[in-house]
């Protein structure tokens, strides 16, 4: 049984205060002897917190290295760009510049958005399967007033497309949103119970439903996504001088392709959802660096690696990235740190996302080359044993 000095404290006028945080920590200190000293030691304000955290004790410090510069030829993100990456992982950000180097020296990294898009995906219920079916013929008929309904509830937002499915007596919609330069998750949620609600007040027998049918996917990886998109849709794309591998990775490109047959049998084999390297590695790094959701790596580190040798002997490298789930706006993209990580890479606040998007799609191919180097010339745990090991 608890009793009310087991109560984390709270001060129900004003809990974004410096006082507020302090008193929690104190209480820490009492409840368990942790003493909290680097935790209670921050630069910014509480008072921006609000809609970010509860009970609030102070922050985590992750070190941050900086890489490049990452030169890039998007249609959104263009020029030379030195990346912020958040990260305990010794190696990481010396692999991921040496990645950087040999995209550079080739002439930078190619980006592309093909779609970007935020899914809810609620599911409707009926007596029978062909109740279902029949229901599915509604919502393509009123689809204006469904959009009208959902996107009424923002600003930004715009309903793109309504995808269906029929599972025995269920109809499962899969709404898909334009969400500007925000990751869109609660926007889509807050828009699709409007739309659900809508229908279930004009169709026959106010169907039941509810608002996730599981096919958002949110917070974890599905082939849906890989197919369909989740977030945006980025490919990063480098042709490779054969010279330029030989030079600075100590390889060649032949030897590189065949290895990357070797890894797409064994991702085969193993039933991965990314027959690269390590993109996550990365990915996580700028996330927590500019305050993105780091949650939705579970989506956002799935990528397709497609190769070839050209007719030059040169190699051609390119990293699709069905599901990348970023903002440059909302979230925690604000926040002190995480707003001066994202302006060193001139992606803070509105008009932004897309190129937010290209960059962390060229951050991932630069660490899928230089680990993949690493592997095949046999420096990969001598790198690890010089820059990966705390000896402290």
């Amino acid at each position: 049984m608890t009793d009310s000095s087991d109560r984390i404290p709270r001060d129900m006028t004003n809990d974004y205060t410096k006082e507020a945080a302090e008193a929690r920590r104190r209480f820490a200190r009492e409840k368990t002897g942790a003493a909290l000293a680097h935790v209670g030691a921050y630069s910014f304000d509480p008072a921006i917190l609000p809609g970010n955290i509860e009970n609030f004790i102070g922050a985590a410090q992750v070190p941050i290295g900086l890489a490049g510069p990452l030169v890039i030829e998007g249609e959104h993100a263009r020029g030379a760009f030195y990346v912020p990456l958040a990260t305990t992982e010794g190696t990481l950000v010396a692999s991921y510049n040496r990645g950087m180097r040999l995209l550079r020296e080739a002439g930078g990294v190619r980006t592309t958005v093909v779609e970007r898009y935020m899914q809810r995906a609620p599911v409707f219920h009926f007596a029978d399967a062909r109740a279902a079916r029949d229901f599915g013929a509604f919502v393509e008929a009123n689809m204006e007033a469904i959009r009208a309904a959902a996107e009424a509830t923002t600003r930004v937002g715009k309903l793109s497309h309504v995808q269906q499915w029929s599972v025995g007596p269920m109809r499962y919609l899969r709404f898909n949103y334009t969400t500007g330069d925000a990751a869109g998750q609660n926007m889509s949620g807050k828009a699709t119970l409007a739309a659900c609600e809508w229908i279930a007040a004009h169709y026959p027998g106010a169907p039941r439903f509810t608002l996730s049918g599981a096919i958002d996917t949110d917070k974890k990886h599905s082939h849906m996504n890989m197919l369909h998109s989740r977030g945006a849709r980025v490919i990063a794309e480098a042709t490779i001088p054969d010279a330029n591998i030989r030079a600075l990775l100590g390889t060649d490109a032949a030897t590189l392709f065949r290895a990357r047959l070797v890894s797409n049998a064994g991702g085969m084999l193993a039933g991965t959802v990314n027959n690269g390297m390590h993109s996550a590695n990365g990915l996580t790094a700028l996330f927590i660096a500019t305050g993105q959701d780091v949650a939705n790596i579970a989506e956002s580190h799935a990528a397709i690696t497609f190769v070839e040798i050209l007719p030059s002997g040169d190699y051609y490298w390119s990293l699709t990235i069905p599901s990348l789930i970023v903002a440059s706006f909302g979230g925690g993209t604000g926040l002190a740190t995480q707003a001066e990580c994202l302006e060193l890479l001139g992606c803070v606040g509105k008009g932004k996302a897309l190129k937010f998007a290209e960059i962390c799609a060229a951050v991932a191919l630069a660490g899928e080359l230089s680990l993949a180097a690493a592997v095949v010339a046999g420096d990969w745990v001598e790198s690890h044993d010089k820059y990966g090991r705390n000896r402290k």
